[in-house]
C-alpha cells in the first residue's frame, strides 16, 4: 500500500516553544550521526524459548522497517514505497504498525513472568497526524506526516513527551503480544531506543518467536 504525504499545521502557539529546538537545544530530535554498533537486523535468533534480540536503525523519518519473523528478514523502505509481500510488523521511529494483526499490552516486563498473558487483542487505526515525515519545517510551524496504520498499543512501548525542552523519554518496559493476520503470535518489548553514542532512534527490540499464549 502506497503512503500518501500530507502536511499539517500545528495547533496555534506551539511554534512560540520552538526556538528552543535551536541553538544549545540543536540535536534534541535526535539528528543522525555515526553509528558505532556493528551488528543490524537479527542479532540473536529465539528458538521459542528464549527470547532473541533485533537491532535496527529507525533514525529516518521517511523510512518504514519491516519485520518478518519466520524469514528472520527485515526491508527498510521509503514511506511512500509497496510494502514487502511478507512482513509483520513495520517501525517507522518509534510508531509500529502490523499486517494486518492486532495488540495488546501484557502485565509483563519479562518473557519469563506468569503476567506474560495476552488480553484482548486491539487491531491497528487509520492516522493521519501520527506519522511524522520531516521535522525540518517545525520552526515554520507546520509538520509533514504520511497517511498509515498504526497500532497505538505497540506504540506505547516509549513515550516522549515533547511538553519539556528537551523531550522526556520514557520506556514501558512491558512486553506485547502480536497476533498477525494468519494466526501466528510474537512477544515483543523494546529494550533501547539509542546506540552507544546516545543517539536516538537505534532500537534493540527482544522478541520471542513463536510465542504460544
Amino acid at each position: 500500500m502506497l503512503g500518501k504525504l500530507i502536511s499539517c499545521v500545528i495547533v496555534p502557539g506551539a511554534a512560540v516553544l520552538l526556538p528552543a529546538c535551536s541553538g544549545i537545544m540543536g540535536g534534541i530530535y535526535d539528528d543522525p550521526l555515526e553509528e558505532t554498533v556493528a551488528g543490524y537486523g537479527f542479532v540473536e535468533a529465539s528458538d521459542g524459548v528464549r527470547p532473541g534480540s533485533i537491532y535496527i536503525d529507525a533514525t529516518d523519518y521517511t523510512r518504514w522497517t519491516y519485520i518478518d519473523f519466520s524469514a528472520m528478514r527485515i526491508d527498510t523502505l521509503h514511506v511512500s514505497d509497496p510494502t514487502p509481500a511478507e512482513w509483520d510488523i513495520a517501525i517507522h521511529r518509534y510508531d509500529v504498525k502490523t499486517n494486518g494483526g492486532s495488540a495488546c499490552a501484557t502485565g509483563a516486563t519479562g518473557f519469563d513472568s506468569p503476567l506474560l498473558t495476552p488480553g484482548d487483542m486491539s487491531p491497528d487505526v487509520w492516522t493521519t497526524q501520527t506519522i511524522v515525515t520531516d521535522m525540518s519545517t517545525m520552526m515554520d510551524g507546520y509538520l509533514s506526516y504520511v497517511e498509515s496504520w498504526y497500532s497505538p498499543v505497540v506504540s506505547q512501548w516509549l513515550d516522549v513527551d515533547k511538553s519539556t525542552m528537551p523531550p522526556v523519554y520514557t520506556l514501558s518496559g512491558k512486553v506485547y503480544v502480536v497476533r498477525t493476520a494468519d494466526g501466528r503470535h510474537v512477544a515483543l518489548r523494546l529494550a533501547d531506543y539509542m546506540n552507544t553514542a546516545g543517539v536516538k532512534g537505534y532500537m534493540t527490540i527482544e522478541y520471542l518467536y513463536p510465542f504460544h499464549p
